[in-house]
């Protein structure tokens, strides 16, 4: 059986948990684990589709205007860029095919495309597979990653700054 190992305590017997459960298993309703999954699925698709359709902004940043969203105000107003400058142009560069150039354009953009398109993946595998989707979820450390994921932003944006004053 495939699983994944984890203990409590380092003298303690490891427990394997399995990677998914069956759907009528899961801490949720078969059928809310499903609409989500379907959502999900939905969502990245959506997203993949529209961000193949345009192209990245030579300069890193403003890719979202072909979206059909305003330019970004700070640059002109302060002079240097937002939190999340950049993160359409990586998405949209990761979509693109071009996942180093994504991450050299903005780090946080990057990372959080290619989870949306993991997890688009992984709720269609447990679709196909009826597998509890929320199973897996409630298994995350959602401490751990969002404090991981505000030390990346704000490292991008220092990042972003550095380059964008460059």
């Amino acid at each position: 059986m495939r699983g994944f190992a984890r203990t409590e305590d380092m003298f303690a017997p490891t427990v394997t948990v399995p990677f998914t459960i069956p759907l009528e298993q899961g801490p949720m309703p078969a059928w809310l684990d499903r609409l989500v999954a379907i959502g999900l699925v939905g969502a990245a698709t959506v997203c993949t589709w529209q961000l193949a359709g345009v192209t990245p902004d030579p300069r890193g940043y403003d890719t979202h205007v072909q979206l059909g969203m305003v330019p970004c105000s700070w640059p002109v107003l302060y002079g240097i860029p937002c939190p999340t400058c950049g993160a359409t142009t990586a998405a949209c560069l990761l979509v693109h095919g071009q996942p180093l150039q994504a991450i050299y354009t903005q780090p946080f953009g990057a990372i959080v495309a290619a989870a949306g398109l993991l997890a688009g993946g992984f709720a269609l595998f447990c679709l196909l597979r009826r597998r509890s989707l929320f199973d897996v979820i409630a298994r995350l450390y959602w401490g751990r990653i969002t404090l991981g994921a505000i030390a990346l932003l704000l490292s991008a944006w220092l990042y972003k700054y550095l380059m964008f004053a460059a």
